[in-house]
C-alpha cells in the first residue's frame, strides 16, 4: 500500500514539472519567434534595373558661336599662356643667381643687415658730396694725383676757333716765352685747320682726335697724322715735359702731315722715338 502511494507521487510529481516547463517557454520570448536577419550594407544591395529615358531628337538646340573679341582678350593674359619655361641656365644667369643667394645668405645674419644699412647710407652720402663738388667746379682728382699744369699757359682752349687763329704769329710767340706744350697744341690745330681746308675732315670744337683719324682714308696721310696725334696727347694730356731738340722733333711731325696733305709724296714721317709707347 505503501509502494502505491510513493508510485503515484512520483508519477504527479513528474507531470507538475512538465506542466512548470511548458509555462516557461511559450512565456519566454525566444521560443515565441525566430532572431530577425542582419541587414547587408548599402554597397551589397541589389540595385534597381535602369530605365533611362529616350534620346530627345526633335527639339533643335541653337549654334553656339565663340566671341573672338573675348578669345583675343583671354589669350592675352598671362594666366592663360601654357609654355613650357626654358630650362637651360646661362652662365651669367648662374653667375648672378650665385650672387643674389650670396646675398641673401649675408642679409639674414645681424651684421649684414647692419653692414647693408649703413652702406646705403654712405653711399648716397659719398654721391651728395661728389654732386656738390662738381657744382662747385672743384677738382677733385688733385687730391689723389698730381694735376695738370694748364693753368700755367695764358691760353683759352675753350674758346678755340682754327678759322679764327693766326697760327704763325701765335705759334711764334709762345715759342719765344718757351712755352713749348701750347706751340704744340696750337701746331695741332693748324694741322686740323689744314685738313678741314682741304675738305678730309669735318672739324667740331667737342669732337674727338680719334673721330678725325676715323674720317681720314688709309694710307700714309692716316699714318702722319696718327704719329702726331700721339706725340700731341702725349704732350698735352700726358703731361710730358719737352726740351728744344724734343719740340722740334713734334712740330717736324705735325709739318709732314700737312706735307702729305700739299701733295709731296716724297716727305717721309719722322720716328717719334721720344714719344714712342
Amino acid at each position: 500500500m505503501g509502494k502505491l502511494r510513493l508510485h503515484r507521487g512520483g508519477r504527479w510529481s513528474r507531470r507538475t514539472l512538465l506542466a512548470l516547463c511548458l509555462a516557461g517557454g511559450a512565456a519566454s520570448p525566444g521560443w515565441a519567434k525566430p532572431a530577425p536577419a542582419a541587414e547587408k550594407p548599402a554597397g551589397e544591395r541589389p540595385k534597381p534595373a535602369a530605365n533611362p529615358l529616350p534620346a530627345d531628337r526633335t527639339t533643335r538646340l541653337p549654334a553656339r558661336r565663340y566671341d573672338a573679341a573675348r578669345l583675343r582678350e583671354l589669350a592675352s593674359q598671362r594666366d592663360f599662356r601654357y609654355v613650357e619655361p626654358d630650362q637651360s641656365t646661362s652662365v651669367w644667369d648662374a653667375f648672378w643667381a650665385r650672387i643674389w643667394r650670396w646675398l641673401g645668405s649675408m642679409l639674414r645674419t645681424p651684421t649684414g643687415r647692419v653692414t647693408w644699412k649703413y652702406g646705403v647710407y654712405a653711399a648716397i652720402l659719398v654721391a651728395l658730396v661728389y654732386a656738390v663738388l662738381k657744382l662747385l667746379e672743384v677738382d677733385v682728382t688733385a687730391a689723389f694725383g698730381r694735376s695738370g699744369r694748364r693753368g700755367q699757359l695764358a691760353y683759352d682752349t675753350g674758346a678755340e676757333n682754327i678759322h679764327e687763329v693766326d697760327f704763325r704769329t701765335r705759334i711764334a710767340e709762345a715759342e719765344a716765352a718757351g712755352n713749348f706744350r701750347l706751340a704744340i697744341r696750337l701746331g695741332y690745330l693748324e694741322v686740323l685747320k689744314h685738313l678741314t681746308d682741304g675738305g678730309l675732315i669735318q672739324w667740331q670744337p667737342d669732337k674727338t682726335n680719334h673721330a678725325y683719324l676715323l674720317e681720314l682714308p688709309a694710307g700714309p696721310l692716316r699714318d702722319a697724322f696718327r704719329a702726331a696725334t700721339r706725340e700731341f696727347e702725349y704732350v698735352w694730356y700726358g703731361d710730358l715735359p719737352l726740351n728744344a731738340a724734343l719740340y722740334q722733333q713734334a712740330r717736324a711731325t705735325q709739318r709732314a702731315v700737312s706735307t702729305r696733305l700739299a701733295g709731296n709724296s716724297r716727305a717721309a714721317v719722322p720716328a717719334p722715338n721720344a714719344f714712342a709707347d
